[in-house]
């Protein structure tokens, strides 16, 4: 008859305990033992994970190495390149109407100005003027 072994459920199997043994090489003398459990090492692991991460974000929070992250921008520099938005706005519009200008003024001295005259009249009535 053939044995089965036992079969155990996943949480039994996460508290077993393990020896991890580090040895000398030439001499197989014992350096250090340490008694492990799955359990154990995962939770170390997580929270050496967890304290990195704290210690990252705290490092970046609290530190000037912000300002290198992409998109990150004080308040005063927000207000300072809505202002510099508006003041090249106001610019391009500027820009825009001068040269409209100059078109038109180099149209007039080129003689390029359609003729058309207004040749309606005006009706002023006389009271006016009589006085």
């Amino acid at each position: 008859m053939s044995v089965k072994p036992e079969k155990t459920s996943p949480l039994k199997r996460f508290r077993n305990r393990y020896r991890l043994v580090v040895m000398n090489d030439d001499t197989y003398e014992e350096v250090v033992t340490f008694k492990l459990s799955r359990m154990s090492v995962y939770v170390t692991l997580s929270t050496i994970f967890v304290v990195l991460v704290g210690l990252t974000v705290a490092l970046i929070v609290f530190t000037p190495l912000k300002v290198y992250i992409p998109g990150y921008d004080t308040y005063g520099q927000v207000r300072e390149n809505r202002e510099m938005k508006y003041t090249v706005d106001s610019l391009n519009n500027e820009v825009r109407n001068q040269a409209q200008f100059i078109e038109g003024l180099q149209k007039v001295l080129r003689g390029d100005v359609p003729q058309n005259l207004d040749t309606t009249k005006i009706e002023v009535p006389k009271d006016e003027f009589d006085n």
